[in-house]
């Protein structure tokens, strides 16, 4: 009876050892960080039909499909100017030199300095620039809804810029 226990125990231990080392361990993704190089990255001077004045767009990383968000720098100089604007997934601005405008359709307009944050809920039109006086930078971070980050519309106004 000992030698029949003995020879099942080491039977059932061998089929063990054979059935764990026949199942496939599965791969560990490969994953990786990846670099955006600043020499590598677009930059360029705001289009006309979408800015008021001269604005440099300096692109940071685009929105991929975990991060469904682009960051970028842009600068505005004195008086500069976006056209009104919204996003499907709402914007933060964060600036980094300067003093910001911002204004929206109800006439509220908003002052921010260096330092500053504001959130663009998604869907609100508005438009975002410099004082009249000296050039802002700010920090967008940008949502995208169905691979769409902005929908642009007209120009602002003098009178809507100056809160007139």
């Amino acid at each position: 009876m000992k030698k029949l226990t003995l020879i099942f125990i080491l039977t059932t231990l061998a089929a063990s050892v054979v059935y764990a080392g026949s199942e496939k361990t599965p791969e560990p993704e490969k994953k990786s960080q990846v670099a955006y190089r600043a020499e590598s990255q677009q930059s360029f001077k705001g289009p006309e039909k979408w800015f008021t004045g001269n604005v440099q767009v300096d692109l940071l990383f685009p929105a991929n499909e975990t991060a469904h968000y682009s960051g970028a720098y842009v600068t505005f100089q004195p008086g500069a100017r976006t056209a009104w604007h919204l996003h499907p997934a709402g914007q933060h601005m964060i600036v980094t030199s300067g003093v910001a405008l911002t204004g929206t359709r109800d006439g509220r307009m908003m002052r921010f300095k260096a330092g500053d944050t504001v959130w663009c809920p998604r869907g609100i039109d508005h438009w975002h620039g410099a004082t009249p006086d000296a050039p802002m930078t700010h920090l967008v971070i940008t949502g995208a809804l169905n691979g769409q980050n902005v929908v642009w519309k007209e120009k602002v106004t003098d009178e809507q810029y100056n809160g007139k």
